[in-house]
């Protein structure tokens, strides 16, 4: 992996001043419960005071102690993480990151090329499959999970069931995707409750399109497999009985990312088929529109707007397996790609969750920003990616190709809705920071990561390894260098020295690594404990563009609630420090009643003071930083 350079203090690289006011605050109330229902209780009864903390976990990579990394290597050759893995010593070290609810990617029974035909499970086609072990985006069956992940795959769900009592053990919610776009190629559950009819299972496919229909077909006409790019052969070459340029399916299915081709490009969802939610070829509507003012309403008016409603099957297929997981003590969602699903689903989907369990946790994937005010009032989703707006932008400052004046910018543009727009700086989708193709360097997370996870009331998420500098550097198969590859057995290497072969202990980590596990501990525990970053905000980064030393590779703003007080600053320079007396601005001072004189400012963490002076109205705070550090003062 990638080593940092020296540390400037025990924080390493680019150290950071952090302190803040210790305060109390209450909780957030959830929705009330319509009358009548019995909805089951969440895993942790104790609300904590500031954010939630994801943590997400890529199951099959996460607990895996195998070094040997073969590109294209089999589970035997590869090993592979169970659930089993994710024992006490893992979760009690998740937890000691302020982390609130864990998200296991991966989970669901989804296509793998690996022989599991002695527990009923049916073969998968290479030339359908992305990689050895699979994409955990193409489900196989929603009922069921990953035999990869199951000690004994015949009790896969016992395994899981058990994962998700000791995650609960822990004072922590269990999150899972569910991906209601589209389904692998070849669908099959062999876990489904009684009544209940796979995907496709009576669908008319002599038409290209049925509301009731859970697929759109390319009528008369058979599947082709895509024609392979860049010398691309499934399993690297290797040969398989499957693995013949074929795939039996007619009449064709759209596929998942729209394609209406018999043969898909290379390039598109290929091992994938999208659903049909109600929404014709030519982009019409067949099901009931939502009233516009229904935005406006709580989702206790949507649950019950589709009482009696006719809806298309593939959203009470959907309905239903939400319904099986949460009863399974699952506490919330992460939904794939919900932009490519129309909004009245979501409304119908998420009111129905909320009706069963008023404190589920319901995370969507949408790239839009054009959209996001209808999928979070509209289709009622609690939290959305903050990705193409604050990641995108903070990931151009990291790397030296952006200035901080976007920062600002972002933010204001996400006042009516900041609260709703989950913050990260990794995720399986993206770049891992400290890759070469990335930033080349973990540290420069550092200043990025405080203002992520504390300009805003909205809730931050962490990838696994990101805390320890992942680097994401393997050529894993079907997965790129630079991010840690989803589709293939994996070691993670970093992470690997953190979890010590089951120990998870950090036993392998250096100092560099444990300086920066830390940063990340002390960062996210401020966030997760503390009201103060659900309260108000205010930049200071305008103000200040002129002052003397301020850059625009610093930024630095305000968050206040009551009395609870704290000024945040991050330098993003690399390779400069940074000194300025920051002002603050009039009306600031005299909303916090700030008398004149001079304040003690403390910075808690490196046990540092700073001087707030405050002189006719006005008011700045001496602000001294290290290369790549912050510093959240209070008064």
């Amino acid at each position: 992996m990638h080593n940092p350079s020296s540390s400037l203090c025990r924080f390493g690289l680019g150290a950071i001043a952090l302190a803040m006011l210790m305060s109390c605050g209450k909780a957030e109330m959830t929705n009330q419960q319509p009358a009548g229902t019995e909805p089951q209780q969440s895993a942790a009864t104790a609300v904590p005071a500031g954010k939630a903390v994801v943590y997400q976990i890529f199951t099959r990579l996460f607990g895996n102690s195998n070094s040997t990394n073969q590109p294209w290597g089999t589970l035997e050759q590869n090993g592979v993480g169970k659930f089993n893995d994710i024992n006490d010593a893992a979760l009690k070290g998740i937890k000691e990151l302020g982390v609130s609810h864990v998200w296991y990617t991966g989970v669901l029974h989804h296509a793998v090329i690996r022989d599991y035909s002695a527990y009923g499970i049916s073969h998968d086609d290479p030339d359908v499959v992305k990689g050895r072990a699979g994409s955990p985006y193409a489900v196989k069956d929603y009922y069921s999970v990953n035999p990869d992940l199951a000690v004994d795959p015949a009790k896969r769900l016992d395994e899981f069931q058990a994962l998700i009592e000791r995650t609960h053990k822990h004072g922590l919610k269990v999150l899972i995707d569910i991906v209601p776009n589209h389904v692998a190629r070849h669908y099959q559950s062999l876990h489904k409750p009684a009544g209940v009819e796979d995907f496709g299972a009576s669908d008319d496919s002599s038409v290209e399109y049925k509301r009731d229909n859970n697929f759109y077909y390319v009528v008369g006409q058979p599947f082709q497999v895509p024609a392979a790019q860049n010398g691309y052969q499934p399993l690297g070459g290797e040969a398989h009985p499957l693995s013949d340029g074929k795939f039996a399916e007619n009449p064709a299915k759209w596929t998942g990312n729209g394609s209406r081709l018999a043969q898909p490009d290379f390039n598109d969802w290929y091992e994938t088929v999208k659903i049909n939610y109600g929404v014709r070829p030519d982009g019409s509507y067949d099901f009931d529109r939502l009233p516009a003012d229904y935005a406006s309403k709580p989702v206790q008016e949507h649950f019950r707007f589709w009482q009696g409603k006719s809806v298309p099957d593939s959203w009470l297929k959907f309905r239903d397996i939400a319904y099986y997981w949460l009863d399974k003590g699952v506490d919330g969602f992460r939904f794939d790609m919900a932009e490519m699903v129309p909004v009245e689903f979501w409304s119908f989907l998420n009111a129905s969750i909320k009706q069963k369990n008023p404190d589920a946790f319901l995370l969507a994937e949408v790239y839009n920003p054009a959209l996001y005010r209808d999928y979070l009032h509209q289709g009622k989703m609690d939290y959305l990616y903050d990705k193409v707006e604050m990641y995108d932008s903070l990931k151009l400052v990291m790397q030296g190709k952006g200035s901080t004046d976007s920062i600002a910018k972002v933010q204001q543009g996400m006042m009516d809705i900041e609260q709703h727009m989950l913050h990260f700086l990794e995720n399986h989708d993206e770049q891992r920071i400290a890759s070469p193709e990335f930033a080349g360097d973990a540290n420069k997370a550092k200043p990025a990561m405080v203002v992520s996870a504390l300009i805003s009331s909205s809730p931050t998420m962490l990838y696994f390894g990101q805390e320890v500098g992942e680097a994401g550097a393997l050529d894993s198969g079907f997965g790129d260098p630079s991010r840690t590859s989803i589709f293939d057995y994996a070691g993670v290497p970093a992470h690997q020295a953190w979890l010590n072969h089951g120990k998870y202990d950090g036993g392998q980590l250096s100092a560099e690594q444990k300086q920066l596990r830390e940063f990340y501990r002390v960062v996210l525990n401020l966030s997760a404990t503390e009201a103060v970053f659900k309260g108000q905000y205010q930049e200071l980064h305008s103000l200040n563009k002129t002052t003397p030393g301020y850059t625009d590779k610093t930024y630095a703003f305000v968050r206040f609630n009551g009395k609870d007080k704290v000024v945040v600053v991050s330098n993003f320079d690399a390779g400069t420090s940074q000194n300025f007396e920051l002002k603050l601005p009039a009306e600031l001072v005299q909303q916090w009643q700030l008398k004149a004189g001079e304040h003690q400012a403390t910075d808690l963490l490196n046990d540092q003071h700073s001087v707030l002076k405050v002189q006719d109205g006005k008011a700045s705070l001496a602000v001294q930083l290290p290369a790549l550090g912050s510093a959240v003062y209070r008064f």
